[in-house]
C-alpha cells in the first residue's frame, strides 16, 4: 500500500464509550446468477436519466471519473487468525469501508476516484483524510463532524481467512452526512456513481444519499450499486431487505455475493439461475455475482457466463469483493462499451478477479490492495 498507517494495537489499551453500538455479524463472501421477470416485490424509487444513448446505456463522458459515496472507518484485525476479539493478542489498524475502498483501488490501479463521505474531527478521520490524499483519491467531498466519532470495526478472523464484524458506531460520523454538504458538482462529473446499502440504514445519512444518487441518474451518470450486506446495523432483517431493494431498480451495475441473494430471496437458493433471474430488472446493463475463490459469474441482457479467479492462500478476505469492484469499474469507466463486448467484459472480469484474490494475501482492506503492475504480474504467472 502506498500508505500503509499500520500499528499494533493492543485489546487492554482500547479505550471505547459504554454508549457506542456493537454490532456482530458472520461474514461469507460468494454467489450466483441474472435475467428478468421476478415474483420479489421491489420498492422503487423512481430517477429520470436525462442522457441515455440508442444502446440504452448513458451517453459516454469525456472524464473517466469514479465518485464513491458512503463510509470510511478503521478496521483493527487481528495479527493472528483463529482466535475470537477477546483472545487476540493485538490488532493492526487499517482504514477500510467500503466505498472508500473502491475508491483507493481504483486509484491505485490508475484511474480516476473520488470519495464522498463524512468522518469524526477527530485522529483517525484525519488520518483516513491522509491516507486518500496519499493515495490520490479526490476527497472534496469529505466531510469532518465535530460532534461524532469516525467509525470502528473489529475484525474476528477465522483459520480460512473469512470474517466476523463488531462495529462501534452510535452514531458515527459517516451517519450524519447531510444533503446540504453534499458535493453535487463533483457528482455530476463522474462517470460513474458508486455506493452500497449501509448508508441508507439511518437518517439523515439516507437522504443525502438518495438525492445523491438521483444527481448522478440525472445528469447521465452510471450507477454501481454493492449492497455489501452488514445485517447487525440494521435494525431488523426485514428493515434490510427493504431497504437495499428500496434502491435496487435504479442501479446500472449490480455485484452481488451468494449470501446476499439467498438474504434477498427469503433463503431460495442462490445457485439456482431462476432464482437469481427473480432479481433483475430491465434497468440493469450488468449483474456481477462474485463467488470468492472460485472467481465470478456476469449477466447483461445480451449474454452470461463464468469467469474463473486466480487461486491463491487466503489471510485475511475483507476488502476482496471491493478490490473486485474497483478492478472492473477501473475498466468501464474508461469503456462503457466493455458492457456489449463479451470478450472484452471476460478479460476485464479476469483483472477483477485477480484484483480480489491479490487482495486477501494481505491483512487489513485498504494496505491490501494492489496496483495495476501487480494484477497483471499475477495474472501472468497463473498463465504460466
Amino acid at each position: 500500500m502506498a500508505a500503509l498507517h499500520s500499528t499494533a494495537f493492543c485489546l487492554g489499551s482500547v479505550a471505547l464509550s459504554s454508549r457506542q453500538e456493537l454490532s456482530f455479524r458472520r461474514g461469507n463472501v460468494k454467489a450466483s446468477a441474472f435475467s428478468c421477470p421476478s415474483s420479489i416485490s421491489i420498492p422503487q424509487l423512481s430517477f429520470q436519466s436525462k442522457a441515455l444513448g440508442g444502446d440504452g446505456l448513458p451517453e459516454t463522458k469525456d472524464s473517466s471519473l469514479v465518485v464513491c459515496f458512503g463510509e470510511m472507518l478503521i478496521d483493527f484485525v487481528p495479527t493472528i487468525n483463529g482466535l475470537s476479539l477477546a483472545d487476540a493478542p493485538a490488532f493492526k489498524k487499517a482504514p477500510g469501508g467500503a466505498p472508500a475502498n473502491v475508491a483507493v483501488g481504483i486509484s491505485r490501479l490508475g484511474g480516476s476516484s473520488a470519495f464522498i463521505g463524512k468522518v469524526g474531527e477527530d485522529e483517525f478521520g484525519y488520518m483516513l483524510a491522509e491516507i486518500l490524499k496519499e493515495n490520490n483519491v479526490n476527497s472534496e467531498g469529505m466531510r469532518f463532524d465535530p460532534g461524532a466519532r469516525t467509525a470502528l470495526a473489529f475484525v474476528t478472523l477465522r483459520s480460512d481467512g473469512e470474517r466476523e464484524f463488531m462495529f462501534y458506531r452510535n452514531p458515527s460520523a459517516d451517519m450524519l452526512l447531510q444533503e446540504a454538504e453534499l458535493d453535487l458538482d463533483l457528482i455530476r462529473k463522474a462517470k460513474i456513481f458508486h455506493y452500497g446499502s449501509i448508508s441508507l440504514i439511518t437518517e439523515p445519512c439516507k437522504s443525502a444519499h438518495i438525492a445523491a444518487a438521483k444527481a448522478a441518474k440525472d445528469a447521465g451518470v452510471v450507477l454501481s450499486y454493492d449492497p455489501n450486506l452488514r445485517l447487525p446495523l440494521w435494525p431488523s432483517a426485514e428493515s434490510a431487505r427493504e431497504g437495499i431493494l428500496s434502491i435496487w431498480d435504479t442501479a446500472d451495475i449490480i455485484k452481488i455475493s451468494e449470501e446476499e441473494i439467498s438474504f434477498l430471496t427469503k433463503g431460495e437458493d442462490p445457485y439456482d439461475d431462476a432464482v437469481v433471474r427473480k432479481l433483475c430488472h430491465p434497468n440493469h446493463k450488468l449483474l456481477l455475482v462474485t463467488e470468492g475463490a472460485e472467481g465470478c459469474r456476469y449477466y447483461t441482457k445480451e449474454f452470461n457466463g463464468r469467469v474463473k479467479g486466480l487461486k491463491v492462500d487466503a489471510v485475511d478476505t475483507t476488502g476482496a469483493g471491493d478490490a473486485f469492484v474497483a478492478g472492473i469499474l477501473s475498466h468501464l469507466a474508461k469503456d462503457l462499451s466493455l458492457l456489449q463486448n463479451e470478450d472484452r467484459l471476460r478479460e476485464a472480469l479476469k483483472f477483477a478477479n485477480a484484483c480480489g484474490a491479490l487482495t486477501v494475501k494481505e491483512r487489513g482492506a485498504i494496505p491490501a490492495l494492489p496496483t495495476r503492475e501487480a494484477v497483471y504480474d499475477a495474472i501472468l504467472h497463473s498463465v504460466g
